[in-house]
């Protein structure tokens, strides 16, 4: 047979040996969700465009208050509901009109049956006052012009959990992460616990704290009290 065979491939350039195999499989168990808590709406809610005041109240104005961007997150920079969501890359400001396209984007997108979201920001409650476009300088401070969330590095804007894989959350929050005024990433929790080890602690972040406390080619000139306070760690923002 196996000689039919060579004489066969030999005196036909085109011949091909076909072997039909057949193997067991062995598939993963199905991943549980029994540890997942069914929040009453799976929805986004919908944010206020800007803070509920007494009507006796005049809405207070405030300065730029930049302390509320710079640094690291240091309490809400973990997931509640331990799967995934959008962690901020940098300090920046969400408006509302940067609420609603989350809200909208992820509600056409997602599944309600079996996912649900849920903020881990506060609605716009800074004022942004800014002056009529013309206006000579002196007067005042402007009227208030909109209400911004300001945000730190490493804070955590939402969460996205229930019976559903990394996989399938990532493509839609990747697309309203680019959409953000401030860089952001998508992150699962395994990702968060591999990435745990801080800048602070990496070669680099020690080079430049050892440089910024020994005063290394007289950097304290012109180096800013946020840079002795955070060693150039998480101190760019984007202001929008």
């Amino acid at each position: 047979m196996l000689s039919a065979l060579k004489m066969l491939a030999v005196g036909s350039k085109h011949f091909r040996f076909v072997f039909r195999t057949a193997g067991l499989k062995n598939f993963a168990p199905q991943k549980k969700y029994d540890y997942v808590e069914k929040i009453e709406r799976p929805k986004l809610r919908v944010m206020e465009r800007a803070p509920q005041y007494p009507p006796n109240l005049r809405p207070p104005k405030m300065q730029k208050k930049l302390k509320n961007m710079r640094g690291p997150e240091m309490v809400h920079n973990e997931f509640v509901h331990k799967q995934c969501g959008i962690i901020a890359e940098s300090g920046g400001r969400l408006r509302w009109g940067h609420f609603e396209m989350l809200r909208l984007t992820i509600g056409r997108k997602m599944d309600v049956n079996r996912m649900f979201a849920s903020w881990r920001v506060p609605p716009p409650w800074q004022p942004i006052t800014k002056k009529g476009q013309g206006q000579r300088m002196g007067g005042g401070k402007g009227a208030i012009d909109h209400y911004v969330t300001p945000v730190k590095k490493g804070r955590v804007i939402l969460e996205i959990a229930g019976k559903c894989e990394f996989a399938e959350v990532q493509p839609f929050l990747e697309l309203v992460a680019q959409q953000l005024p401030f860089k952001a990433r998508v992150a699962s929790q395994e990702m968060l616990n591999s990435s745990k080890i801080d800048n602070h602690e990496t070669l680099q972040g020690r080079y430049l704290k050892h440089i910024i406390q020994n005063n290394l080619s007289g950097c304290h000139k012109w180096l800013s009290p946020v840079d002795h306070k955070w060693f150039a760690r998480s101190v760019k923002i984007y202001v929008t």
